[in-house]
């Protein structure tokens, strides 16, 4: 395909085409993912992309069930290119699809963490990866849940203004600030091999942080890039990227924003320098457009979401 083809093709994920790069007009047609065909079966896909339109967990400003929206809208302005300095091009390698929003009773919000594993483990179960649109931060414990199940413990990559290391032993409260605390408490995930990059918030009584971490400033300061790959190994790794991690000046449509984190740039050169990984999943979350501007914090999430498939693609290419 060539650029002319944007003369004639539309719709491109309504066409069941599952590789090669998308070149209709931005603005206009059907806006999935990178324009990835949507289906409901993810069954010979090699990456699938999920949307989790949940907000219901925040503790400050909602909106973040818009963000699966936004972030395949803002997609679109990338869906004929390749994803600049990885070398080489993960949407025409791979086969990646869209298999839409996951459905939820938005009144009952306790059942929903049950539907969003179920969903998870169904997509694992096809042979496929899963990149999750969020939706709030809540969201990961399941999908950590749905990964580990199928990989067994895992080490966790969080990109985030807050530890979410809150306390919480109540099983059926679902919060957004909470899960690495039950996560670490189920071991699902790996401590000792687990990274937390960009925050900048006091825990109240925390301690030693239970999981390495570099903070916002410790990025400002230097490369961590060695020693972030040094804590994570070689094993798997599940990468949560909070869009808060970014100061609000480049994400400043998200529901808990922190001043002082990590610019566009340095964003981009540490999930590129992360090349080589075992990346096993991700999600992207917290993206609440009711608060953007000029799709500021949408645009930032959806390269941020490029990034993940060219990272997860880059061991498998």
């Amino acid at each position: 395909m060539a650029l002319e083809d944007a003369k004639s093709e539309v719709d491109r994920a309504l066409s069941g085409e599952a590789t090669g790069l998308a070149y209709e007009n931005v603005f206009a047609g059907v806006t999935s993912f990178l324009r990835r065909s949507l289906t409901k079966d993810p069954a010979g896909a090699d990456l699938a992309v999920m949307g989790v339109p949940f907000d219901q967990a925040v503790t400050h400003r909602p909106g973040a069930r818009f963000g699966p929206r936004a972030i395949r809208e803002a997609s679109s302005l990338m869906a004929g290119d390749v994803p600049y300095g990885w070398g080489y091009s993960p949407l025409e390698r791979f086969r990646v699809v869209d298999t839409g929003d996951m459905a939820f009773d938005y009144a009952k919000p306790a059942e929903v963490p049950g539907l969003i594993e179920a969903r998870a483990a169904a997509v694992l179960a096809s042979g496929a990866a899963c990149l999750t649109l969020g939706g709030d931060h809540s969201i990961t414990l399941p999908l950590l849940r749905a990964h580990v199940a199928r990989h067994g413990p895992v080490a966790l990559l969080q990109f985030d203004a807050h530890p979410d290391t809150w306390a919480d032993n109540a099983q059926d409260r679902v919060d957004h600030g909470t899960f690495v605390y039950k996560a670490l408490q189920e071991g699902l995930i790996d401590a000792g091999r687990s990274v937390q990059i960009g925050m900048r918030v006091e825990v109240e009584g925390e301690g030693k942080p239970p999981v390495a971490r570099f903070d916002a400033r410790a990025v400002h300061a230097s490369d961590i890039l060695p020693a972030v790959r040094e804590v994570l190994g070689d094993g798997p790794v599940y990468l949560t990227f909070d869009i808060d991690v970014l100061d609000p000046a480049f994400a400043p449509g998200t529901g808990t924003p922190v001043w002082g984190g990590l610019t566009t740039v340095q964003a981009g050169l540490l999930l590129r320098g992360l090349a080589g990984i075992d990346l096993i999943g991700a999600d992207v979350v917290e993206v609440s457009p009711p608060y953007d501007h000029a799709d500021i914090t949408a645009i930032a999430a959806a390269h941020v979401a490029y990034e993940l498939v060219a990272l997860w693609g880059w061991s498998r290419r």
